[in-house]
């Protein structure tokens, strides 16, 4: 049985008319359901982005941002390692698109190859090797929230709960 890939073309710029630029606040686990989400921020904006994600991937993204170093490579890892030796870079993830829902993104490999993935994998890769992180205009628009001022201490709150949390509080 075939593994199910699509690649979507090649292409040079951003697909869409309007992405904006996102950085990864961090990852946490949303209660009473325990369901992890990683929370993106545009860089000159002020939405942000919450995407429900599973809890290898958080980790997968704790790991990366706290400087873990497994001792055998985890799947981002490997993918990363696999794009260095064909010599075809990761140049930025898109999350393209959101339907019933769910994130669709794309990572624009080479030159410009697009490859469906999934956000959090996308994310998990971006950071491994320093990719922008790119959002369409009208995902944002669809799914983003703006934290209002008063609740900017409940953002420091979150980043100080990052810095003292560990990848195994993820682990299912």
């Amino acid at each position: 049985m075939a593994a199910a890939c699509t690649v979507q073309g090649k292409v040079g710029e951003p697909k869409g008319a309007g992405v904006r630029e996102l950085n990864v606040v961090g990852v946490r686990v949303e209660l009473p359901s325990n369901q992890p989400i990683v929370l993106l921020k545009e860089v000159d904006g002020d939405r942000y982005l919450p995407i429900w994600i599973g809890a290898v991937e958080a980790t997968a993204i704790a790991y990366e941002q706290q400087g873990v170093k497994p001792a055998r490579p985890l799947t981002h890892d490997l993918l990363r390692d696999i794009l260095l030796a064909l010599k075809q870079p990761l140049r930025a993830v898109e999350i393209v698109e959101m339907r019933d829902n769910i994130f669709y993104a794309e990572l624009i490999i080479g030159e410009g190859v697009r490859v469906s993935a999934r956000p959090s994998d996308s994310i998990a890769l971006a950071l491994r090797v320093g990719a922008p992180i790119r959002c369409a205009d009208q995902v944002l628009t669809e799914a983003a929230i703006v934290i209002p001022d008063e609740q900017e201490d409940e953002v420091e709150k979150f980043r100080e709960f990052l810095e003292q949390v560990r990848p195994e509080d993820f682990a299912g």
